[in-house]
């Protein structure tokens, strides 16, 4: 598998005021688009990641204005993976309760699980940004796969 990279330097972010109390791991895992959770668990135990020059823990709180020491970071790319069937877009696509700027509501169809892997290709949040490409979709909520 080929390298891919996320970003190609360290790099300076600059935390928005409407991120000001999120937990910093949580602001990685933003930042980091498609990085595991351990990687970024790793990244700031080993003193990689900074907030304001210091080094910080994963549960700690961002201020609006802080600046955020972000290491290079290589994932290896994903095989070639299909797209999530039109059936099932259609079928979420159905499902969207409330939509709005800020939150998007779906009421999620038993069986489909929130989050693909183990196995399973497709779960609702990669079916849902295959429906909305471009846009920042991130989940506020999981349910078990059998939960509607």
């Amino acid at each position: 598998m080929a390298a891919n990279d996320v970003s190609t330097g360290v790099r300076l972010v600059r935390v928005p005021e409407d991120r000001d109390g999120q937990r910093l791991d949580n602001f990685l895992l933003l930042q980091l688009k498609g990085a595991p959770r351990s990687l970024v668990y790793k990244l700031v135990r080993s003193g990689q990641v900074r907030i304001n020059g210091k080094r910080a823990k994963a549960d700690s709180r961002l201020s609006g204005g802080d600046e955020v020491r972000i290491p290079p970071v290589k994932l290896n790319e994903p095989g070639e993976q299909r797209p999530p069937p039109k059936g099932l877009l259609d079928r979420l696509a159905a499902s969207i309760l409330f939509e709005d700027k800020a939150i998007l509501a779906v009421n999620k169809p038993s069986g489909l699980a929130t989050h693909g892997g183990s196995g399973i290709s497709h779960g609702l949040i990669e079916s849902l940004r295959a429906l909305r490409p471009g846009e920042p979709l991130e989940l506020v909520h999981r349910l078990d796969r059998d939960t509607s």
